[in-house]
């Protein structure tokens, strides 16, 4: 499940606990690990003027690395002129990169996932007004659903990373039985799932809807669809730009809930239609050993289309709420949608 910055770090200490869908190849009752498609660090933020290299102040040369994606895999080059290559080129063949939700880096992107923020404290609050189970779409680690659980609610969580269900299911496993016995993890596509059963409260978080294409997008709004209770609600969050006279690209500092110190660098021109976002330890040893590098590009889907997509699918939307400051680097907006009955 998509990666934020802002002013405000927090780590998984901040929670507090109370006490076979068609298209998935698992469904798990109790256990596994999650990942949460949003990382919200802090710290401050850099410009590429204002960070230097082991060689001497950052340029804008072309470097070219290899990475497989977090949905496939695949080999692909990346050509970039960015400060995240030039770091991946200073580790050299040290570097191992990878996708952010796979097995070598769904631990770091879950040493950072944040379950106290604004769109958390929203999602919890507009749930807090209708009984019933919740489901969890593009789950992750558990980013909404540990905290949903902690409330008492029934949750089933969807995600289609095997690592980052893995984690999720660490998690459950250290939670208090009451919880576990509340959840559901299922292995499954978001763009198209059959889960035998309708919710009040259907959720997804910010950026995981751009994991999708026009295609995935219109197959998720059919499920949610097949899945709403009467008079349900689905939720889901947008991400665009909110600085749009801000640096290209920025570089942010941020520790974990582990005590691990990373770097983060986020490249996304004002008006492009992707971003791309590289995580790595910012302080690896002084030898030869290899550095996970996390990196992904993810696609950009502004809120006026998001809108029409919705609405042509069958989806009318009830209320907007902007959950960060204006002129933040990233506009986050909730929306509140319902089956058009």
């Amino acid at each position: 499940m998509p990666l934020t910055t802002t002013e405000e770090t927090t780590t998984s200490d901040e929670i507090t606990t109370a006490d076979g869908p068609a298209t998935s190849d698992e469904i798990t009752t109790a256990g596994g690990p999650a990942t949460g498609h949003e990382i919200t660090p802090g710290h401050e933020i850099t410009t590429s003027d204002e960070i230097t290299t082991a060689d001497g102040p950052a340029t804008s040369d072309e470097i070219t690395t290899d990475h497989a994606t977090a949905t496939d895999h695949a080999t692909t080059t990346v050509r970039a002129r960015t400060l995240a290559a030039r770091r991946i080129a200073e580790l050299g063949d040290r570097a191992r990169v990878c996708g952010l939700y796979d097995a070598l880096g769904a631990p770091l992107y879950h040493d950072l996932a944040t379950y106290d923020d604004p769109e958390t404290r929203a999602l919890l609050t507009a749930v807090r007004t209708t009984p019933g189970p919740v489901l969890d779409l593009a789950a992750g680690s558990g980013r909404f659903t540990l905290p949903l659980l902690a409330i008492g609610r029934q949750v089933t969580a969807l995600d289609l990373s095997t690592d980052m269900l893995a984690l999720l299911r660490t998690a459950l496993d250290r939670a208090p039985a009451s919880m576990r016995a509340r959840c559901t993890v299922v292995r499954g596509d978001m763009s198209r799932f059959a889960l035998g059963q309708r919710f009040p409260h259907i959720l997804l978080g910010t950026t995981s809807l751009s994991l999708l294409d026009e295609d995935g997008r219109a197959g998720l709004y059919r499920s949610v669809l097949a899945h709403l209770a009467e008079g349900g609600r689905f939720l889901l969050t947008v991400l665009e730009r909110g600085d749009l006279d801000g640096p290209d690209e920025t570089a942010v500092r941020v520790t974990g809930a582990g005590g691990t110190v990373y770097e983060l660098y986020e490249h996304w021109p004002a008006g492009a239609d992707s971003r791309s976002v590289t995580l790595l330890p910012a302080d690896p040893p002084q030898d030869d050993s290899p550095v996970t590098v996390c990196t992904d590009r993810v696609a950009v889907l502004d809120l006026p289309r998001l809108e029409e997509e919705l609405t042509a699918s069958g989806l009318t939307i009830t209320s907007r709420q902007l959950l960060s400051p204006p002129g933040e680097r990233h506009r986050v907006t909730l929306l509140t949608t319902e089956a058009s009955r």
